[in-house]
């Protein structure tokens, strides 16, 4: 005769193994699956602050420059992680379907750092600059939108780095210079000057 305790063991491995034959096929059911768009983005956490109106500077491929465009984010309140969440909104507008400036989907950016209070350095991730496409003025437009963005939200920034996972490099993607510091001020000529005349 079998001992009870084992018995038991018996059917309470049967039924655990029933139990999880129901729930792997509970998840090949259609509709239980994302769509791989859905998968591609990365999930960011809850931004604990008040949204707050702040201006992004989006590129525009067709005419050749950026615009600026005001927009509601909520955000924290130390300075470089406000910044950084003001890059997502931007990068977020480049990921949509219907894009002006499109960018590859899994772009963002890490982190930003505000050195001793003028220079802001932006740590963008390795898929903004693999993905990105390869040409003079997408590259520069990806750059001066990010580098316009950061100056017209952080008051005393005049200089932007940009890094790719912490680590220097030298183009976007072949084109755009990243070894170099960018002039907020320069900039900012260049922006005034392709809204007022079209590209130079």
């Amino acid at each position: 005769m079998i001992p009870r305790h084992l018995s038991i063991a018996a059917v309470v491995l049967i039924v655990a193994a029933l139990g999880t034959a129901l729930y792997v096929e509970s998840l090949r059911r259609p509709g239980r699956t994302p769509a791989p768009a859905q998968m591609e983005k990365p999930v960011a956490a809850p931004i604990a602050g008040a949204p707050e109106r702040v201006v992004l500077y989006v590129a525009d491929d067709e005419a050749g420059t950026v615009r600026s465009l005001f927009v509601s984010v909520p955000l924290p309140e130390p300075r470089a992680e406000r910044a950084r969440e003001i890059l997502r909104a931007l990068l977020a507008r480049y990921t949509e379907a219907e894009s002006p400036h499109p960018l590859g989907p899994r772009s963002d950016v890490n982190n930003v750092f505000i050195v001793n209070g003028t220079l802001a350095v932006a740590d963008m991730n390795s898929a903004f600059a693999d993905q990105h496409r390869s040409g003079v003025q997408v590259e520069d437009l990806s750059v001066f939108s990010i580098v316009e963005t950061l100056a017209a939200n952080l008051p005393g920034v005049n200089r932007v780095k940009l890094l790719i996972d912490g680590k220097e490099r030298e183009t976007l993607a072949g084109h755009a210079d990243l070894a170099n510091l960018y002039d907020v001020a320069a900039v900012g000529r260049w922006v005034a000057e392709t809204q007022n005349h079209g590209l130079p």
